[in-house]
């Protein structure tokens, strides 16, 4: 696996920790040098930034930014062209979820939600697409399936993400043919750090997974990896890594 990425950098959004960290751990594997991006988890990102360092020297380095904040995307990505002086892939993995129960949507959830889940993405890929055109790169968004079958209860994040979706297919037109832009559908592989889904609501979730069992942060890293590293052929795709679920909601 370490041939894939020998050389090559990629920036991940999230990358501290859950989906994100082990997307770094796959991807600096492959022998990628990584540029982790994280806004709070400083402890983790910093700990994730050690360890792939105790690897490879000087293969990793921290950029703190709130995506919420237009202006730091593009600086963004200048630090990782000052500090690395190449970019080869871009992972949009930072998301923001939480309910949204239509009749109390206020104008901070829009925010926060399509700016996490859109917005940032858009921004980042148009600062990142001259030099991912330079060195033919690739970029991978993490969408979700519920981006083509709602969640009850989530209308806001579903739109955001259903944007990211069209987003994907429409920078993979718009980059063509240097740029492939793909994405990563989830299905359950982590529950969220809140309380939204009860045992009864997991329980449900499960039973209409074909393989019956929550997937794992590996599942989604290995396939974000094929579409950065081993895919030469595919753009404008999205790939629903969902143990089925999306096949019969």
């Amino acid at each position: 696996m370490k041939a894939l990425l020998d050389g090559r950098v990629v920036l991940i959004t999230g990358a501290a920790k859950r989906v994100g960290a082990e997307i770094v751990r796959h991807v600096h594997a492959a022998g990628a040098s990584v540029a982790l991006h994280y806004r709070s988890a400083t402890h983790q990102a910093e700990a994730l930034m050690e360890y792939c360092n105790a690897i490879r020297a000087d293969s990793a380095a921290l950029y703190r930014a709130d995506l919420l904040d237009q202006a730091r995307l593009a600086e963004l990505v200048q630090g990782v062209l000052e500090r690395f002086g190449r970019l080869d892939g871009l992972v949009n993995n930072a998301s923001s979820f939480f309910a949204t129960p239509l009749g109390a949507i206020d104008e901070t959830q829009w925010t926060d939600l399509i700016g996490t889940n859109l917005k940032a993405p858009l921004f980042l890929s148009q600062a990142a697409a001259p030099a991912l055109k330079t060195n033919r790169g690739a970029i991978v968004n993490i969408a979700d399936i519920h981006a083509e079958r709602p969640l009850k209860n989530y209308p806001l994040y579903c739109a955001a993400k259903a944007g990211l979706v069209g987003l994907t297919r429409a920078l993979a037109v718009e980059l063509a043919p240097e740029v492939r832009v793909n994405a990563v559908a989830p299905g359950p592989i982590q529950w969220p750090e809140s309380d939204d889904f009860d045992e009864t609501a997991r329980a449900a979730i499960v039973g209409h997974t074909l393989l019956k069992r929550v997937g794992e942060p590996a599942d989604i890293a290995r396939a974000v990896l094929f579409l950065l590293a081993d895919a030469p052929y595919v753009t404008g795709q999205v790939l629903a890594v969902d143990g089925g679920r999306s096949a019969h909601l």
